[in-house]
């Protein structure tokens, strides 16, 4: 074998060695990538339904807590209050309009559903005489389906869903029957979240079997006055290029809340 032989097949080793170790290092860049971005998933999901059980908590108990023990058994053994606002307009004696605000508890939950589900009430969107609903109860229905038709003042108009969801409740509401702007006709309600999430494991972090978010709970002062703010973040970020000191937000280790400001905002919106 010739030199231009040997030195031709050495050429081609090394090419072909070349190759493989570049390929190998973008491949390893792709996996990792996207290891980062399936895990920082999964922690901005538990991220979300941690802050949704902190929102329930606080509007229960008047406060958030840093206490996962008291989160954990409230999502799993306490109760939520179903309450529906009305408002009227009334005219004075003077002819001044005045707002009517009344609120009717219309019955207790499990709070662990309040959580897990979103519940929209329908509400009459005018003054009317009802003629009819386009659904009936159990039905499925989708933002800006047809909700109902209302006869407002010899003109019929149908109105829309604003959500999408079940129709979980029909108020006995005949046609023909007058209705008052605020009234009640339905609720649908749609799942946000997985219900077989392991509430127990919330306080950790996915993908770290010990990590647990840090979380912060406190009332302080705010301009003279107090209000209540919650932080909850991960203390160890899968991307390395995630850092307190950032001074960007959106590049800091994931989180949502604020130790300063009254916001449940997360730093991934």
């Amino acid at each position: 074998m010739n030199t231009t032989k040997i030195l031709s097949i050495i050429f081609l080793l090394a090419s072909l060695g070349l190759a493989y170790y570049l390929g190998s290092g973008i491949k390893s860049s792709i996996d990792e990538r996207e290891m980062i971005e399936s895990r920082e998933a999964a922690v901005i999901e538990k991220l979300q339904f941690i802050k949704e059980a902190q929102i329930v908590y606080q509007e229960v108990k008047g406060n958030y807590t840093s206490d996962w023990d008291k989160l954990i058994n409230f999502i799993k053994y306490d109760s939520f209050p179903i309450v529906q606002r009305k408002e009227r307009v009334v005219t004075l004696s003077y002819g001044a309009d005045s707002s009517i605000v009344t609120f009717d508890t219309l019955g207790i939950i499990p709070a662990k559903e309040r959580i897990f589900k979103k519940s929209y009430n329908i509400n009459a969107a005018n003054n009317g005489i009802f003629q009819g609903f386009v659904y009936e109860l159990g039905a499925q229905v989708a933002q800006g389906n047809r909700a109902y038709t209302l006869d407002q003042n010899g003109k019929m108009v149908t109105h829309k869903f604003k959500n999408s969801g079940t129709i979980t409740r029909v108020e006995p509401v005949a046609v023909g029957d007058e209705v008052i702007k605020g009234d009640l006709l339905m609720t649908i309600v749609d799942n946000k979240f997985d219900p077989n999430i392991n509430i127990d494991r919330i306080a950790f972090v996915p993908g770290h079997d010990d990590v647990k978010f840090d979380i912060y709970a406190a009332e302080i002062d705010k301009n003279g006055v107090l209000v209540d703010v919650i932080e909850v973040k991960n203390p160890k970020p899968f991307n390395p290029a995630r850092d307190e000191d950032n001074e960007a937000k959106n590049k800091k280790p994931l989180r949502f809340g604020s130790k300063t400001d009254v916001t449940t905002t997360g730093n991934w919106e």
